[in-house]
Formats: C-alpha cells, sequence, structure tokens
C-alpha cells in the first residue's frame, strides 16, 4: 500500500515537473519569438527548454528530455547568478529533473536506471 501511494506521488511530481516546465518554456518561446529582434539565441535556448521537456514526459526518452533541461536550466542558474540574479527555481527545477531522470518515467513502459558501481 504504501509503495502503491509513493508510485502515484512520484507519477504526480513528474507529471506537473514536466507540464510546468513545458507550459513555462512553450511561454517563454512564444515572448522570445515575438521579438527575435538580437534575442535570437533565446529562441533557441526555449526551443530546448521545449523539447526537453516534452522528451521528460514520454518514458522511452525521459533521460533524454532530462539531459536537454539541464543543458538549459543549469548553466541559465550559473548566468543568472553571475549578472547578480538570484534565480534558485531554475536549480529545484534542475533537481527535481536530475531526481526523475534517476528513477525513470512514473508511468509507462521505461528502462529502469543503470545500477553503477
Amino acid at each position: 500500500m504504501v509503495a502503491q501511494r509513493t508510485r502515484r506521488a512520484f507519477q504526480l511530481f513528474h507529471a506537473i515537473l514536466g507540464l510546468g516546465l513545458l507550459a513555462m518554456s512553450l511561454s517563454a518561446l512564444a515572448h522570445t519569438l515575438h521579438d527575435l529582434a538580437g534575442h535570437g539565441h533565446f529562441a533557441f535556448v526555449a526551443g530546448l527548454e521545449v523539447l526537453g521537456a516534452v522528451l521528460l514526459l514520454i518514458p522511452r526518452t525521459v533521460r533524454w528530455g532530462g539531459a536537454a533541461l539541464l543543458l538549459v536550466l543549469l548553466p541559465g542558474f550559473v548566468f543568472h547568478l553571475i549578472q547578480g540574479d538570484w534565480s534558485p527555481e531554475l536549480l529545484i527545477f534542475a533537481a527535481g529533473v536530475w531526481f526523475v531522470m534517476m528513477h525513470g518515467a512514473a508511468w509507462g513502459e521505461s528502462r529502469p536506471p543503470v545500477a553503477t558501481a
């Protein structure tokens, strides 16, 4: 019973994290595409984030999506920190993505995480 409740909680976490990141990245992409002048690199970053969020929600591509998201979130956190802008939400999102990546997909068929020595 406890294992099933834990699984349901993880499924909810995985879905909210993936859908939340997808919604925020789609919004960022729409804003950047609206004002492309001088912000082309932001459109690329937002597009990579959209792709990562979609892949995070697909059981067979959780790791690929997580890797794409980490490629955006971690450098983004460092960039903001260097600029003097403390953005802990990027680090929190990255921790959630890492957690989902390490535990595999919450639904569907996915490969279990590879055990390391």
